[in-house]
């Protein structure tokens, strides 16, 4: 199925360059069916009429290299840093020859299932060709036999050559064994490739030759609006209108698809199995040919001419929030070979082109990065409040949930779309104002700009990217009126990135990502020319953007730092992992004034697609990043929420974890366990102000250290707390409360807090919320209320840790509410319902006492006497 209908995918082993089938545009654009792009936006957000697109004059490139796979390569917008190229030997590293098989299988029965949907799409281009051809010879053509053999070129022997395949690879996966071989038919299939070869040659020109026709004949643009294309066999779709100009361009992408596919079968494929050479083979001549069309197509691909007859090519551009006027904007942000230009969409009335209206420029020749030490400070921003942010999350993920049900109910396609603008205008609100690190730019002829991204790695990305472009010789410049506006009118049809980064713009069978928590080893790092104080941060997407999640500890004075840190990090819908390391600059004269934080040097970063045919194993994976000559090894696994957070009953009287909490303040005769007094003693003494306490993961190895020496009551406890890293100590905390039998708030209260906090009334709230405080056991109340006074200490440093009152509610309430046992299986399949009504509801109860003035557990008793105790 094409571009205009919805495509099922049976299978996730394909890469998200491989989504590109469903784009009506050259350079692998991704277009979803339902899209609130950033073209019916402008850039405060505010909607605009859409226009029709413009088509695209540029030859369509090819992308060459796969991006699902974390052990090969990951070509970036702006060529920059790759996932190590690892080739493919054998398999990989602890997977079974059987499960490899296995694997081999759903890899062919998923791409298999593509090949089907690739021949209808083709048959549907052929469709019109024999009338078309029959009326070019009668006294009426629509279209002279030239212009029909210019438009369908070489699309019949294309057809011919994936039919022949499709019948003899079918009958194979079919009837599969693992004796099956097919890697002559692959070996067969990019034996032909001289035909799309020919096909791309021809691709410009058939467009410009079917777009001219569909102008001068009504008929032909009849015909090329609606195409059928037949649904799969096992698709409730019969037939699905798609255009012309979006299936010519299928065979383009197919190339792209054949080959990402060799690479998983080799990945998957014994060394000694007689398809491995073949594939090898074929595996070769595909990227050979990839590589030989990009070579001649890759200019024209970004290149823009100005009067003067100069040729300017587009390295990269992107979405940022730019801060102009002490407010928050969304710009489109365009980085050519000379000079960067700054833009917004212009509102345009129905049926105009969209165009970009340019907000400022600098020549690259003119463009400095000023120093921490240089930098003025940056104008007032009002930060926007981080329950606000968390407001809009919660709209997010309701408004999924509602979609959900009205796709599964069958529900008006018109209520669908009404809640899917909904949450774009919400995802499109977080965008906005969730990024808080500072990249300011300098024009040495006049003002600064400051842009704030949610992430060091993109502020190090577009950073690395300019730097390289000022290594050549540039000449400072102004642009005239004319060529000024040249240049911005050129933005429209070269931009590489169409759509605001949310989730809406993403087609429904996309994957939403993983939700859970995933675990991640840092063992260590080659490749250094010289030894430094080096550390490794852990990226993952949450959102639309990333979040900084885990941190190593710094290794000191070596070119080869082994750190072997365990880190456990929550997904909230994630599909990336970034990797960054650093050199710590212990230099207080080098504070960035943006956000009064010392600049450290990133020495490499990489990033890596979260397969969940990958990770959601019991086993650990086991790969190696590579990043600027820089190779890091890493291992990870996953486990989903539900399973991480499964309370057991308590079977074991000794030690504190896993134990009632009422059984371990006997035993010690205490009011408030021993190992939570000392942590939130710690954390007060040396971590109140730690960037990120209770966020950033700590070493997991770490607190299992911790976890056994307070189970054992080790003599050395204090000393061993005073010499860990205050993160391993606030997880440590973390990991008991969540290892208790059942949650501190109690299985048996858990619905009434969750009716309690739903209430609208104030005054009936907090009669509820203070009753049901009072009908807590002693020990948990106690135990809930030392800790709430500790969290509000850690939240009066949020200027400094940037940990406010809803940062800590959304860590600790899932641990302090979630129930014993997981309700129902049903309602985790979801994935927006993970992060879902009950883990929200779960974060207000904890802020509404995290909020509430001081609670008194003496004050809280004396009132009992005029309530009833039942709940």
């Amino acid at each position: 199925m094409a571009a205009g209908g919805r495509r099922r995918r049976p299978l996730r082993y394909q890469s998200l360059a491989a989504l590109v089938e469903d784009s009506q545009w050259p350079f692998l654009f991704l277009v979803s069916d339902f899209s609130y792009a950033a073209d019916d936006y402008d850039a405060e957000g505010h909607e605009e009429q859409k226009g029709p697109p413009e088509g695209s004059e540029a030859m369509p490139y090819i992308d060459e290299s796969p991006t699902m796979s974390p052990q090969l390569s990951a070509r970036s917008q702006a060529g920059g840093d790759r996932v190590s190229p690892t080739p493919p030997e054998g398999l990989a590293p602890g997977v079974e020859a059987g499960k490899g098989l296995e694997m081999r299988k759903l890899v062919l029965s998923g791409f298999l299932a593509s090949e089907e949907i690739y021949i209808n799409q083709l048959e549907a281009l052929l469709l019109p060709m024999k009338p078309l051809k029959a009326t070019a010879t009668t006294s009426q053509p629509v279209l002279t036999i030239q212009q029909i053999e210019t438009i369908f070129y070489k699309i019949q022997d294309i057809y011919e050559i994936h039919k022949e395949f499709y019948d003899s690879l079918c009958p194979k996966v079919q009837q599969w064994d693992s004796q099956v071989t097919m890697g002559h038919l692959f070996q067969k299939l990019a034996s032909q490739l001289g035909v799309y070869k020919a096909f791309v040659d021809n691709y410009k020109v058939a467009l410009e030759t079917a777009e001219k026709c569909s102008q001068s004949n009504n008929q032909f643009q009849k015909i090329s609006e609606e195409l059928k294309v037949k649904g799969p066999k096992d698709s409730k779709d019969s037939h699905t209108s798609v255009t012309m100009e979006a299936l010519l361009y299928k065979p383009i992408d197919r190339v792209t698809r054949s080959t990402l596919v060799l690479h998983d079968l080799l990945k998957h494929t014994p060394v000694d199995h007689p398809d491995y050479p073949l594939l090898q083979d074929a595996l070769r001549i595909s990227q050979n040919f990839l590589s030989s069309i990009n070579e001649d197509i890759d200019p024209r691909r970004t290149a823009v001419t100005t009067p003067k007859g100069e040729t300017r090519q587009l390295v990269k551009d992107g979405f940022l929030v730019e801060v102009s006027e002490s407010s928050r904007k969304l710009r489109h942000v365009f980085l050519f070979t000379d000079v960067l230009l700054c833009a917004k969409l212009k509102k345009t009335s129905a049926g105009k082109h969209q165009q970009y209206d340019c907000k400022w420029y600098i020549p690259l020749a003119d463009l400095v990065f000023p120093s921490p030490e240089e930098s003025e400070a940056s104008p007032q921003v009002q930060p926007f409040p981080d329950h606000e942010l968390e407001d809009m999350k919660m709209k997010i993920s309701t408004l999924k949930s509602e979609i959900q049900k009205e796709k599964a109910n069958k529900g008006q396609s018109r209520a669908i779309e009404r809640l899917k603008k909904k949450m774009f205008e919400n995802e499109f609100l977080l965008l906005l104002n969730s990024p808080t690190i500072p990249f300011r730019i300098h024009n040495r002829n006049g003002k600064s700009y400051l842009f704030l991204l949610s992430s060091d790695y993109e502020r190090s990305e577009w950073r690395e990217a300019i730097q390289k472009l000022q290594k050549k010789d540039l000449q400072a410049f102004v642009l005239s009126s004319v060529e000024l506006q040249v240049l911005t009118g050129s933005c429209f049809k070269l931009r590489t990135v169409h759509n605001i980064p949310v989730t809406s713009n993403k087609d429904d069978d996309e994957s939403p990502g993983l939700y859970g928590f995933l675990h991640v080893i840092v063992h260590s790092a080659k490749g250094f020319k010289q030894s430094a104080n080096l550390y490794c941060t852990l990226e993952v997407d949450s959102f639309g953007y990333f979040v900084s999640k885990a941190k190593t500890r710094v290794f000191r004075d070596t070119a080869e730092p082994k750190w072997d840190e365990e880190f456990e990090i929550e997904l909230e819908g994630s599909q990336s992992l970034r990797i960054l390391c650093y050199e710590k600059c212990y230099d207080k004269s080098k504070v960035n004034k943006d956000n009064n934080e010392i600049v450290d040097k990133i020495m490499g970063k990489g990033q890596i697609q979260l397969d969940p045919q990958t990770v959601e194993t019991k086993n650990w994976h086991t790969d190696v990043i590579e990043m600027n000559g820089i190779k890091v090894e890493f291992s990870m696994k996953f486990t989903s929420r539900d399973m991480s957070l499964k309370r057991t009953p308590s079977k074991k009287q000794t030690g504190v974890f896993g134990v009632k909490i009422s059984v371990v303040t006997k035993r010690e005769r205490s009011k408030v366990p021993y190992i939570v007094r000392q942590c939130v003693e710690e954390v007060e003494k040396r971590g109140i102000e730690e960037v990120g306490i209770y966020r950033i993961s700590g070493v997991a190895t770490d607190i299992q250290a911790l976890k056994a020496v307070f189970d054992a009551n080790n003599k050395d406890i204090l000393l061993m707390l005073s010499d860990m890293d205050i993160n391993a100590i606030a997880g440590t905390l973390k990991l008991y409360f969540r290892e208790l039998p059942e949650p501190l708030l109690t299985d048996r209260l858990y619905p009434a807090f969750m009716e309690g906090i739903a209430l609208s009334d104030p005054a009936a709230k907090e009669n509820c919320m203070m009753h049901l405080l009072r009908s807590l056991p002693d020990p948990n109340l106690i135990t809930f209320l030392f800790l709430l006074e500790h969290l509000k200490r850690v939240a009066d440093k949020e200027p400094v840790n940037k940990m406010s009152l809803h940062n800590l509610a959304t860590v600790f309430g899932p641990t302090l509410l979630r129930p014993s046992e997981v309700e129902s299986k049903a309602h985790l399949t979801s994935a927006a319902d993970i992060w879902s009504h009950d883990v929200m509801a779960q974060v207000q109860v904890l802020l509404y006492y995290l909020q509430h003035p001081p609670i008194s557990f003496a004050e809280l008793k004396r009132n009992t006497l005029y309530f009833s105790t039942d709940v």
